[in-house]
């Protein structure tokens, strides 16, 4: 009977445990999502007590801006800021801790929700620490060059690689954007974006000669193994009566000219050599 009892005090107090790392951990994520407000609240109480607690309290601001500084900081160098941070511990012994976790924020224009299972087992004097599941949502025009990585990264359980991969397709959307939608304010006339400037189609169209038109295909590839390359593609449209002056088989050789262009002069310069052939 007795053993009974103590395996049942034994079970009240690792629950006991559980809830009060549970407990913790809901306070943090107040924090990470409201510390703004919290500090103007913390403000308020020490003007309406007259100062009594001025030192602990001048303390506890100065904390929370020192943290706040300091996520500013790590969001310029990676470029990913979070919105939402929660943490939830499944199961906490001596040994082994479980804790589900949901991180949402953006890079850039992509917004993105990552939930995942972390598990910690103490072995001997070594701390062995996994991700056991993982859910990754990626909302964006551009996320269709990127589901397959994404698919493969819930596999394998691969965290890191995922948000190293996350910012430096960030980057290379971002530059696409930036290079169609200063083409279409320079040139109105010629260029345009159908689908808008963070699509990866660009069209040319000439105004001297109807029925001509260069489309610039833009696609971010992104490999298994994380891996981000641009792959631009070159498709040339003439009317009947422009094929028969095409003496220099420009319809037949364009696309490896500008694959050629793009190796000597880069992306935007070789752009530009287009659009001022068609306006020439």
């Amino acid at each position: 009977m007795e053993q009974k009892y103590e395996e049942e005090i034994q079970m009240l107090q690792q629950e006991i445990e559980m809830l009060e790392a549970e407990q913790e951990e809901t306070l943090r994520s107040i924090f990470i999502e409201h510390g703004d407000r919290l500090q103007h609240e913390l403000k308020s109480v020490f003007e309406e007590r007259g100062g009594a607690q001025k030192p602990a309290l001048s303390k506890l601001i100065t904390e929370v801006r020192e943290l706040e500084k300091d996520l500013r900081r790590q969001t310029e160098i990676n470029g990913i800021a979070l919105n939402e941070c929660f943490v939830k511990t499944l199961h906490k012994s001596e040994r082994k801790l479980v804790q589900q976790l949901r991180l949402a924020g953006h890079c850039s224009v992509l917004l993105f929700q990552v939930e995942f299972a972390v598990t910690e087992i103490q072995e001997d004097d070594a701390l062995r620490r996994r991700v056991t599941e993982l859910n990754i949502v990626v909302d964006g025009v551009e996320f269709k060059d990127f589901s397959a990585f994404v698919s493969r990264v819930e596999d394998t359980k691969d965290l890191l690689l995922f948000f190293r991969t996350l910012r430096t397709f960030s980057e290379r959307c971002e530059e696409r954007r930036q290079t169609f939608q200063h083409f279409q304010e320079k040139y109105p006339d010629v260029v345009s974006l159908p689908e808008g400037c963070r699509s990866e189609l660009m069209i040319i169209r000439s105004p001297q000669l109807p029925g001509t038109s260069m489309t610039i295909f833009w696609k971010i590839d992104v490999s298994m193994e994380g891996v981000v390359k641009p792959s631009l593609e070159l498709l040339l449209k003439m009317s009947d009566q422009a094929r028969e002056f095409d003496t220099k088989k420009v319809m037949e050789n364009g696309s490896n000219y500008f694959q050629s262009l793009l190796q000597i002069l880069g992306v935007e310069a070789s752009i530009e050599g287009l659009i001022r052939t068609v306006c020439s």
